[in-house]
């Protein structure tokens, strides 16, 4: 791989109370590209996505071993701070979750977080970010209207939205464009091709077309367990692995 990994997972075990969900992960997820992961249901998708910002640090009965890398800095070294980490994360759920705002202050709520306080830095911020995810235009004569209002395809871009607010360095999807409507699922995947760009973005998709426009890179997990990865269309039209294969051939669901 020509690209330098932005994270680098390391022999990754999670235990959820007796249940081993992901069995010794080691994958290098590359600098400003798209990286999908796809897989069966249950087969640990969403826990390995998680596993990047911490978010299983809120699961009851987690143990985790292993290391993930970020920036060359292990996660859960115990003296990693936490909030530093998410800061690097945008977070993209299955369904819309506005802040209970106007349009506005969902976008200025990180930066201000964070410590911007003057208007014209926050409007600034709020316009780019609205730009960069394609709604500027739709809103931008309602900015202080109720975020609640907007459709559930731009509420999933507000909360993109919201995330870049913050400037992460990554963007993750847990099949992020599921609750979708085909339009605006075809936006979403158009602002992950453009945002590559300055990000690297980790999405997990059920859906293998999807995966085929938007990914450079393919991970296929399979009962906890990495089975294949590699580019998108080595992966998906000469599979390696015969569980690849198979997958891709829809004979495993």
């Amino acid at each position: 791989m020509t690209t330098a990994p932005h994270i680098s997972v390391q022999h990754l075990n999670v235990h959820i109370g007796q249940q081993h969900i992901l069995n010794d992960i080691t994958i290098n997820i590359p600098n400003k590209k798209v990286t999908s992961i796809i897989g069966p249901s249950g087969c640990g998708k969403t826990t390995l996505l998680k596993s990047f910002n911490r978010l299983l640090d809120n699961t009851k009965d987690v143990k985790i071993d292993g290391k993930v890398l970020v920036d060359g800095e292990d996660i859960y070294d115990p003296k990693a701070e936490v909030t530093h980490i998410r800061k690097k994360m945008g977070l993209l759920s299955q369904r819309p979750y506005p802040l209970p705002m106007s349009i506005y202050d969902n976008i200025a709520y990180g930066p201000r977080i964070h410590g911007t306080r003057k208007k014209a830095e926050l409007d600034e911020i709020v316009e780019t970010q609205l730009k960069a995810t394609g709604l500027w235009n739709e809103v931008k004569d309602r900015l202080n209207s109720s975020a609640s209002r907007l459709s559930i395809g731009q509420q999933q871009r507000l909360c993109l939205a919201r995330g870049l607010a913050v400037e992460p360095e990554i963007i993750l999807g847990d099949e992020s464009t599921s609750a979708l409507d085909p339009t605006s699922t075809h936006k979403i995947e158009e602002m992950f091709i453009e945002l590559k760009e300055k990000y690297t973005i980790v999405l997990v998709t059920h859906i293998l077309r999807q995966a085929r426009r938007v990914s450079d890179y393919i991970i296929f997990v399979y009962m906890g367990k990495i089975i294949e990865f590699g580019p998108t269309e080595e992966l998906l039209l000469n599979p390696k692995q015969d569980l690849t294969k198979e997958y891709v051939k829809g004979f495993i669901s």
